[in-house]
């Protein structure tokens, strides 16, 4: 029975308006067709209204075609919204870097290693700085210049590339341009960026320096959903390290490397494991 089960597993996500009995009423029905529920996390947002839930599901391979009739009448019966994705899928991403290659290392090692459920399908950049690093990772580096004439015309290959390549999400692994408002919107709920957490405090160019001349005490970086307004998305991870008046300017440099890229892998592996929902402009995610 257990390789029977092991045959077919599914990650189920569902919305709904929120009320007594939702999972008393779908569990049931799961189990009738021999879907057995390996794991579930759930959460009712009390402002909202609204449920979310996300559950693991192993059945079998003959089950897997009915899973979408078997859910059909609760879209009706409970307004539910549900995206059904195979577990042992591996997301495909297309990566976008300027000049730094602390979040793209971070990235390429991790998909490598197994700790990471993506696949990236290239490496796209303005510059041509991490083409050998890219390349020797046996991946296709794409250099898209861009100037103010430009640009356009360089979104829009950026955009066809996301097409032929297959990519269903684009990570801004320290990518130093502005997406156009148009290019955001398309975009949305499909585009993961990474920076410092000292905004609006310290903008422009070398904000640790900044940050070291005012004496700050914490540092941190934030990787959030792209949207037209800038830096403004929905957050999907934080994190923060503690520092003192004997840190200089390159050490919480080089901390906030080192956080940066460990935020930035935790929200595209959350995104890819189907972790996060949006709720009116943030998010939930069952980490």
């Amino acid at each position: 029975m257990a390789g029977a089960m092991a045959a077919a597993r599914r990650i189920l996500r569902f919305t709904c308006p929120d009320r007594p009995g939702i999972l008393a009423e779908v569990a049931p029905a799961l189990a009738a067709d021999g879907w057995d529920i390996r794991e579930a996390r759930l959460w009712g947002d009390p402002e909202t209204g609204i449920f979310f839930v996300r559950m693991e599901l192993a059945g079998t391979a003959d089950a897997a075609p009915r899973l979408p009739l078997l859910l059909a009448p609760f879209v009706h019966s409970l307004g539910l919204a549900f995206t059904l994705a195979d577990q042992a899928a591996k997301l495909p991403v297309l990566v976008a870097v300027s000049k730094a290659d602390h979040c793209l290392l971070d990235l390429l090692h991790k998909t490598r290693i197994g700790q990471l459920p993506i696949r990236i399908t290239g490496v796209v950049s303005n510059h041509p700085d991490l083409r050998a690093v890219t390349e020797w990772h046996g991946l296709p580096f794409h250099h898209l210049a861009v100037t103010a004439e430009t640009r356009a015309a360089q979104e829009a290959a950026l955009e066809a590339l996301m097409a032929e390549t297959g990519a269903e999400l684009l990570v801004l692994a320290r990518y130093m341009q502005v997406l156009s408002p148009g290019l955001a919107a398309r975009l949305a709920g499909r585009c993961i960026n990474i920076h410092h957490s000292f905004l609006p405090s310290f903008r422009g160019a070398r904000p640790y320096q900044q940050a070291h001349a005012r004496g700050v005490k914490l540092i941190g970086a934030t990787a959030h959903y792209v949207t037209e307004a800038l830096d403004e998305g929905p957050i999907i991870e934080q994190d923060i390290r503690r520092v003192t008046h004997e840190t200089t300017a390159a050490e919480m440099a080089a901390l906030g490397r080192e956080t940066e890229a460990s935020v930035l892998s935790r929200a595209v592996k959350w995104h890819a494991e189907q972790r996060i929902f949006l709720d009116n402009g943030r998010t939930v995610v069952f980490a």
